[in-house]
């Protein structure tokens, strides 16, 4: 799977924002890893009302704590419904995660039953057309062809070749982005919360 798979990308609205501004700075991380922090769901038979119902009456409760951490949940999505990656999500397009990697990651169109302790027990198709569950990054952003040299490039061949040649200092390092966050002991200063976040959007 070599060619770069369009779906729709989804804008979060101002309610949607305060939702992930206030989720916990881990499980924040963990869903930016993963890809739904801005998830894009496929149709489905049940209304929004209907589905909430299900999670609080019949989900086992290893699964509602773990999906009530993440702002948009964490057991409803499937791998093809996953939103944008980190990367672009903080405008660093030019390290995309699915640029990077090369291809979507495939979920080999299977999805698991659990039991009530939280146990595999059988896997599930979940996909009858034998179309791909893949995520594949929605930012509109090109997936393929030659990368552009955006900052986040240019810093990182910067420090590559500061390590290639210990004891010299590439020029370019310098005059891409001084690390002002670092302080007289060398240790890095910490970030606002708030300030750490809005980067992301």
């Amino acid at each position: 799977m070599d060619h770069v798979i369009r779906r729709p990308q989804r804008t979060l609205t101002r309610e949607e924002r305060e939702i992930v501004r206030g989720t916990a700075l881990l499980n924040l991380q963990g869903g930016l890893i993963m890809g739904i922090i801005d998830p894009v769901p496929n149709p489905s038979p049940m209304s929004e009302d209907e589905g909430a119902w299900v999670r609080e009456q019949v989900w086992p409760e290893f699964m509602t704590e773990i999906d009530g951490k993440y702002p948009f949940g964490f057991w409803r999505w499937s791998m093809c419904e996953r939103g944008t990656c980190w990367n672009c999500l903080a405008k660093r397009c030019d390290l995309c995660v699915h640029r990077q990697e090369g291809g979507p990651r495939v979920d080999d169109n299977t999805d698991w039953v659990y039991d009530a302790r939280g146990r595999g027990v059988a896997k599930v198709i979940v996909r009858p057309d034998d179309a791909p569950c893949v995520w594949w990054c929605r930012c509109p952003c090109a997936k393929d062809g030659p990368a552009s040299d955006g900052s986040a490039r240019r810093r990182r061949r910067a420090k590559q070749t500061a390590t290639a040649k210990p004891g010299t200092e590439p020029a370019e390092a310098e005059s891409v982005r001084p690390d002002r966050t670092v302080t007289r002991q060398g240790r890095r200063a910490p970030e606002s919360l708030d300030e750490a976040q809005y980067t992301l959007f």
